[in-house]
């Protein structure tokens, strides 16, 4: 891979240019349509199938189609005809099957983001290809003690990941508590984005606005455009967020509201934090209780600056290609509290300790260097003169293992940045244990399955490799960057 020169740059930053002048000629269904959002209904849920004696069986049939979206039906991909595709209620120890049907017009398969389960086989398998009209039948298998938290499931077929999220293919998992969070009610949020054109179908994202890592204008919670939710005073609710954004941070806040965070990820806190605002990188989950104060508060997506690539140079923040730039602050729903007071809230139960490997010994140290610069000759997203996304030099390879850990074993790994972009770091089936970000030490235990490297900065992690074996991936979770080749294969054996 070769360094960006400044003529590159210059090629590259008028490319954006003319990307921005075809995305002015091509006027999008958020911004010209007669089909405008609905906005302001009250809030909805997806369906949910749960679990019962241990297990759940379910079909889900990846499709484009006509379906409801912003209160208006236009033509996306989702599951069994709906986006966000039905949530799964599971509990530690179960067993769940799925099977994939294809009914698109190019290759798929599933990805279980977040969930500690094998890798192998049909298990939570990668490198699976469902080829249109095909069928696969996925089994997994909880551990036991496997944490409770929100988790999602999404295609991960390499070079096409972008594409069919930003589309619609996306659903949420949950995994109960073994004693329940006392809350009046329960909440799932599932924030994506997309774009769709004059005639309601999402719109593909050019060259430009995938170096970039897509970020739609229609910006959805559950489906819905700027939903309500309405609430008692003194209401504790808990809210289980989703990232399910290809590229979009978000940095949600509620004013006036007050909000405790029981965890990220499939980390969960020893006791719930007391938080003004809550930090999703692409691909992340909170797990939120909100203790609701009268009146009327707007969850807002806050500006978040993600840095920008050369590709991006020029571009007006404001302009019709604004996918590109980092994301103006977004209106995502209102709560409205109003009524008679409601009791109380329950005192929560203690959580356990979180899990610590800052004190256990270290089988290997490794670097792992995300770097973005010029292609010297064709790759998989575009070819001589265009931007190359890797890691240690390389861009991804399914026919080659980067990295081969023992299974069992305890690692420490430092994802160092060198662009001047954000670039959240997911690895699968292992969740990491944050140990410093910049070289500032994490004051307590942290878990995630995804952790955000800032540009030009870096991240160190402890992994432990238990319980299973097998061949997985670790890559950005700006998801164009991923399908552009920054990923790499693990094995565990």
């Amino acid at each position: 891979m070769q360094p960006l020169s400044r003529r590159h740059a210059l090629l590259l930053a008028g490319l954006g240019v003319a990307t921005t002048a075809a995305g002015a000629a091509g006027l999008t269904w958020t911004l010209a349509s007669r089909s405008a959002p609905v906005t302001g209904a009250a809030l909805t849920h997806p369906a949910e199938l749960r679990s019962t004696g241990g297990s759940l069986a379910l079909e889900l049939e990846a499709g484009e189609g006509p379906m409801q979206l912003a209160g208006r039906q236009v033509t996306a991909l989702g599951y069994n005809g709906a986006s966000p595709g039905p949530t799964l209620r599971l509990q530690a120890g179960d067993a769940l099957g799925i099977r994939v049907l294809n009914r698109l017009a190019e290759p798929t398969n599933l990805h279980m983001h977040g969930l500690h389960v094998s890798p192998q086989g049909a298990g939570d398998n990668v490198f699976v290809t469902v080829e249109p009209g095909g069928s696969f039948d996925y089994e997994y298998r909880l551990p036991p003690d496997h944490p409770p938290g929100v988790y999602w499931y999404h295609p991960h077929h390499h070079g096409l990941v972008a594409g069919q999220i930003f589309g619609g293919l996306f659903g949420a998992i949950i995994v109960e508590d073994t004693e329940p969070i006392p809350a009046a009610t329960e909440r799932l949020l599932i924030v994506s984005d997309t774009e769709l054109d004059a005639a309601g179908s999402i719109r593909s994202a050019p060259q430009a606005e995938r170096m970039a890592g897509r970020e739609g204008r229609l910006v959805l919670v559950n489906g819905q455009s700027k939903p309500l939710i309405s609430a008692l005073p003194g209401q504790r609710e808990r809210w289980r967020l989703v990232n399910a954004c290809v590229a979009r941070f978000l940095r949600l806040q509620l004013d006036g509201q007050f909000m405790q965070l029981l965890g990220i990820d499939s980390g969960r806190f020893q006791s719930a934090a007391s938080v003004n605002e809550v930090l999703l990188a692409p691909g992340n989950r909170a797990d939120l209780l909100v203790t609701a104060v009268a009146g009327e508060s707007v969850l807002r997506a806050a500006y978040y600056d993600r840095g920008s690539m050369p590709a991006m140079m020029g571009r007006d923040s404001a302009g019709p290609d604004a996918a590109a730039t980092p994301s103006p602050s977004v209106a995502l729903a209102t709560l409205q509290v109003s009524g008679e007071p409601a009791a109380g809230p329950a005192g929560l139960p203690p959580q356990p300790a979180p899990m610590d490997l800052r004190q256990l010994s270290v089988a290997a140290r490794r670097q792992f260097l995300l770097a973005v610069g010029m292609s010297p000759g064709p790759m998989g997203g575009g070819g001589a003169g265009m931007m190359a996304f890797t890691i240690n030099g390389r861009e991804f390879d399914a026919a080659r293992t980067d990295t081969t850990v023992a299974a069992g074993s305890m690692e420490e790994w430092t994802v160092v940045n060198t662009s001047p972009m954000d670039h959240p770091f997911h690895l699968h089936v292992w969740p990491m244990q944050l140990i410093s970000v910049n070289g500032a030490a994490a004051a307590s235990p942290v878990w995630r399955d995804v952790v955000n490297v800032p540009a030009n900065g870096r991240v160190t992690v402890r992994i432990s490799f238990k319980d299973f074996t097998g061949k997985s991936a670790y890559h950005c979770h700006i998801l164009d960057h991923e399908d552009l080749g920054m990923m790499g294969v693990i094995e565990v054996r």
